[in-house]
């Protein structure tokens, strides 16, 4: 009877432990986005994104016949350098940034990125440059500052990057021209205005496409996710 109550209790302790297991499988499987937020990169293919058409500032005096068709070039130039390999966004060091299809204004973003040595990168907020991502060695300063601000902090508060070659996670919220943003659980910008880096005598713009940039290297992003916020008043 004892034997039979231990075996028992055996099995249900594994069935247990498969359970959880399979749960935090499920919690953690890439490209699915947590509640409330939208999966900008769908983990197969480049839906939702689009090639680099020159700065905020010159697409804004263009016609809409010329930025169409900047737009399939770019569009052509984008296909040829960024692929999606197992899930995964993969840069191949040549050709430009790659931006959203849509417009944000307010939103919460996350996304895991990833470089190799001497990697130099960044995310462009509505279209302006940017929260950094670098290898540490290279400056001796974490990723995560708004590296084109002049006047307001561009450097981050501490580094919380993971070694070269390992995943990171940007935790990103944009309100109006305040940036916070928060690396591997660690908050690194708080509250920090985004200055407009095209036109330094104005405030950032209220909407733009978000862009995932690049400086040369090779470079890998997975679970973007945004969530829109309420314009603020």
């Amino acid at each position: 009877m004892l034997l039979k109550r231990v075996w028992l209790l055996a099995s249900l302790a594994l069935i247990s432990a498969a359970a959880f297991s399979a749960v935090n499988a499920e919690e953690k499987k890439d490209n699915t986005p947590p509640e409330g937020y939208t999966a900008v990169f769908n983990g197969k293919d480049l839906t939702n994104w689009k090639g680099l058409v020159g700065d905020p500032k010159s697409r804004a005096k263009m016609s809409k016949e010329d930025l169409a068709a900047a737009q399939a070039k770019a569009d052509e130039k984008m296909a040829a350098h960024w692929k999606v390999v197992d899930g995964v966004l993969v840069f191949d060091g040549k050709g430009d940034s790659l931006c959203t299809i849509k417009d944000y204004g307010d939103f919460e973003m996350y996304v895991d990125w990833k470089i190799l040595p001497k990697g130099d990168s960044g995310i462009y907020l509505r279209g302006s440059p940017q929260v950094q991502i670098w290898d540490v060695a290279l400056n001796n300063i974490g990723s995560g500052g708004l590296y084109n601000n002049q006047k307001n902090p561009s450097k981050p508060d501490k580094t919380a990057d993971k070694p070269i070659g390992e995943w990171n996670t940007f935790h990103i919220k944009m309100v109006g021209e305040k940036v916070t943003i928060k690396l591997n659980g660690e908050l690194v910008v708080d509250n920090v205005t985004l200055e407009n880096y095209w036109e330094r005598d104005k405030p950032i713009y209220p909407t733009g496409q978000i862009e995932l940039q690049n400086h040369g290297n090779t470079l890998y992003f997975k679970n973007v996710y945004i969530k829109e916020l309420p314009a603020a008043k």
